[in-house]
């Protein structure tokens, strides 16, 4: 009821500019997670090892920094809307393009370049949304805008078991590449961001005076000490992401022996998880502030550790998999509202997304290490548990240092 009584304040733009962003990062993770499920099959066709294939994941994470910078840059300079479309259409032709590398070496570049279009999406997209809706519900917003991301793990499961069997990965991947360009329709109709638009104002009208300038760089100089607490913050969140997710359907396939069509199965419901996990505490966080939100979640990860890793059956992996995922992304779900609230408006569409990247790109040889880890001592359990009590400590730690921003005007700085 919460949730439907704060979508309907929204106008007809506020709800257009939401979907458009829900969706873009959406389709975004879909064409992420499209290869996590194929890791055995591509592994299969290059006559490799998934290891080898997981480098991927790190060639996508390692130039995610890149993107986050340089479509932030440009959506600060020269807005939100045209260049969010831009992002959604180059990681879309670069995840076609991914369908047909004739060798591994080739589909690491391609992952690298489709690390840069995705670095970018998050970040630009949070702005536009944040700086667009109200205040009130913002937590809300945000836990159901982090779990498009869930949901792209829903239809990549989804595709891989209903259509691996009958088009392989590679018809997978042209798949994956289609649907996000729908998302330019949607974005057709949505305005520009009155925040950015307003601070387009003012430096048009400082460029004239002459004025303020030292007052700008003042407050970003001021930021950076809490930028490089966000970089922190977002290893630690990258971490207990992807420390969960990908190398698990490489568990399931290779040391629990289930089929594609169960793998998939698994895949989908851990997906929904997610999502209630977002939407869960995204609302606890209103309630409670952004900190405890993230703490509570990250803690009740521990305690779901042996259905996750040490379930004896498909049914006891899936239960343990999907509460995993409901605390790890219920963690996540208050993300997008905490990084955008803790930065000024001059860098909003480059600092929170730079620091959710420069956090992947330090942890962006997590799956593949877990993955060397698992095949050196022949432990996925193991190797998923210390994950888990490692990170989920980590974070919570971290977040207890950092300061409670709920509820800032966007419109501030």
């Amino acid at each position: 009821m919460s949730v439907m009584g704060n979508f309907r304040q929204l106008s007809g733009a506020q709800r257009r500019t939401f979907m458009a962003t829900f969706l873009g990062w959406t389709f975004d993770s879909l064409d992420f997670f499209l290869l996590v499920f194929c890791v055995k099959a591509i592994a299969s066709e290059f006559r490799t090892q998934p290891s080898a294939v997981l480098g991927a994941v790190f060639m996508t994470q390692a130039f995610r920094p890149v993107g986050a910078l340089l479509f932030g840059m440009l959506a600060d300079r020269y807005g939100r809307k045209p260049v969010l479309i831009f992002n959604i259409v180059s990681f879309s032709v670069i995840e076609f393009a991914c369908a047909f590398a004739p060798s591994l070496s080739v589909l690491l570049v391609l992952r690298a370049l489709f690390g840069v279009a995705m670095g970018g999406e998050w970040g630009v997209g949070a702005a536009l949304a944040f700086e667009s809706l109200p205040t009130k519900g913002r937590g809300v917003f945000s836990g159901i805008l982090q779990e498009g991301y869930a949901l792209g793990s829903i239809l990549a499961s989804a595709a891989f078991g209903l259509f691996y069997q009958s088009i392989g990965w590679r018809g997978l991947f042209i798949l994956g590449s289609q649907p996000a360009l729908l998302v330019i329709v949607v974005l057709v109709r949505v305005p520009e961001s009155p925040v950015w638009l307003a601070g387009a104002k003012k430096r048009m009208l400082r460029a004239a005076t002459g004025s303020g300038e030292p007052a700008a760089s003042a407050s970003l100089m001021a930021f950076l000490p809490t930028f490089l607490f966000l970089i922190l913050l977002m290893t630690a969140f990258m971490s207990f992401s992807h420390g969960t997710q990908d190398v698990y359907p490489t568990f399931l396939a290779v040391a629990a022996k289930l089929p594609p069509e169960t793998i998939g199965a698994i895949g989908v419901f851990y997906g929904l998880g997610s999502i209630a996990g977002g939407f869960v505490f995204g609302l606890l966080s209103e309630k409670w502030g952004r900190k405890r939100a993230i703490i509570t979640a990250a803690l009740l990860s521990i305690p779901v550790i042996p259905l996750y890793a040490y379930g004896h059956t498909a049914f006891v992996l899936g239960t343990g998999a999907v509460l995993m995922q409901f605390m790890v992304q219920g963690a996540w779900g208050v993300v997008p509202a905490y990084l955008t609230e803790l930065s000024p408006a001059p860098v909003r569409a480059t600092a929170p997304g730079l620091a959710y990247q420069l956090g992947g790109l330090i942890t962006s040889w997590n799956g593949k290490g877990q993955a060397l880890a698992a095949e050196r001592w022949g432990n996925y359990p193991a190797v998923l548990a210390v994950t888990v009590i490692v990170v989920a400590l980590a974070l919570a730690g971290l977040a207890s240092l950092g300061r409670e921003a709920k509820g800032r005007d966007m419109a501030e700085a």
